[in-house]
C-alpha cells in the first residue's frame, strides 16, 4: 500500500507542471470566449476603462486583462405610469398621466453617463410635459393630444440621445381635472347642448315657414295657370261667336243671348230648397225668342 501511494505521489510530482498548465489553459480559454445572447450587449473593461461592447454571438476577449463589467439588456422597456401636475395657458390645473417606452441602443453611454435611467427619464418627461402644456389652453390639450404627444416625444428623444437611449413611444394616458373645473366644464357643456337644441328648433321653424311659402307660391302659380286657361277658352269662345255673328248676322247674336238667358234660368231652378220658380214676363219672352230662333234656323 505504501508503495502504491509513493508511486502516485511521484507521478503527480513529475506531472504537476503539466496539470497546472492544463488548468490554466482551460480557465484562459473559458474566460476568453464570451457568448452574448441576442437580447443583451456586454460592456468589457480593461483595467477599469472601456475596452469594447460585445454584440450577440461568440466573442473573444483577452483573458485576465479584460472583464465583462456590465450586461445590458437591449429589450424595450416601459417606465411605470407617472402623474405630474401642470398648468395650462388659461390657468387650469390638470394632472397628466404619462407612459414612456424606450430601449438602450448604446450601452457604453448609458453605463458611464447616467446612474438611474428610469428616474432620469421620468424627471425629464415631467419637465417637458409641464413646459408643453403651459403653452396650450385646456380645450387644446383635450382635443389635440396627438400633436402634443409628438412634441413631447421629440423633445425627450433629443435629451436622452446623449444617454444612448431611443424613445420608442410616449403616451398621454389621461388628463384629470379637479372637481371645481369638472363641474364648470359640465355646466358649459349643458349650456352648449341647450344652445344647439334652440338653434335646431329655430332652423326647423324657419324651414317650415319656407315650405309653407313654397306651397302658397305653387298654389298661386297653379291658380294663375287655371285662370290663363279659362281666359284662353273664353277668348276662343268669343272669337268663335264673333265669327258666327259675322257669317249669320244678327240672328246668331240674338240666339246666343237667348241661350244664355235660358241657362241662367236653369241654374236658378236647380237651387236647393226651391220647389217653385216664378218667371218674369221677360224670361218667358226669352224662351219664346230662343225657340223661335231655333225654328228659324231649322
Amino acid at each position: 500500500m505504501d508503495d502504491l501511494t509513493y508511486a502516485v505521489t511521484d507521478l503527480l510530482g513529475r506531472n504537476l507542471a503539466l496539470i497546472v498548465l492544463a488548468v490554466v489553459i482551460f480557465f484562459a480559454v473559458s474566460s476568453a470566449v464570451r457568448i452574448v445572447p441576442q437580447s443583451e450587449k456586454f460592456v468589457v473593461e480593461r483595467f477599469g476603462r472601456l475596452r469594447a461592447v460585445l454584440g450577440p454571438g461568440i466573442n473573444f476577449i483577452v483573458p485576465f486583462l479584460d472583464r465583462v463589467a456590465h450586461r445590458i439588456s437591449v429589450l424595450e422597456r416601459q417606465l411605470p405610469t407617472n402623474s405630474q401636475d401642470a398648468i395650462t395657458a388659461d390657468n387650469v390645473l390638470v394632472e397628466v398621466e404619462t407612459s414612456v417606452f424606450y430601449r438602450i441602443i448604446e450601452p457604453e453611454k448609458t453605463v458611464y453617463r447616467i446612474r438611474d435611467v428610469d428616474a432620469a427619464i421620468a424627471t425629464t418627461v415631467a419637465g417637458i410635459v409641464r413646459s408643453e402644456i403651459g403653452t396650450m389652453e385646456l380645450d387644446q390639450v383635450q382635443s389635440n393630444r396627438a400633436p402634443l404627444i409628438g412634441r413631447i416625444r421629440e423633445s425627450l428623444a433629443n435629451v436622452v440621445d446623449d444617454w444612448g437611449i431611443e424613445v420608442t413611444r410616449a403616451e398621454i394616458l389621461d388628463v384629470n381635472l379637479d372637481d371645481a373645473t369638472r363641474a364648470a366644464m359640465l355646466q358649459q357643456l349643458n349650456a352648449e347642448r341647450a344652445r344647439r337644441a334652440q338653434v335646431t328648433e329655430a332652423e326647423g321653424k324657419r324651414r317650415a315657414v319656407e315650405l309653407a311659402a313654397d306651397g302658397d307660391l305653387y298654389a298661386a302659380e297653379q291658380q294663375a295657370k287655371a285662370r290663363r286657361v279659362l281666359a284662353e277658352a273664353e277668348a276662343f269662345a268669343t272669337t268663335t261667336i264673333a265669327e258666327a255673328i259675322a257669317k249669320n248676322g244678327l240672328e246668331a247674336a240674338q240666339y246666343q243671348v237667348a241661350l244664355k238667358q235660358v241657362e241662367a234660368l236653369s241654374q236658378v231652378a236647380q237651387g236647393d230648397g226651391k220647389q217653385t220658380v216664378i218667371l218674369p214676363a221677360a224670361a218667358l219672352d226669352a224662351f219664346t225668342d230662343a225657340f223661335g230662333l231655333m225654328k228659324g234656323r231649322g
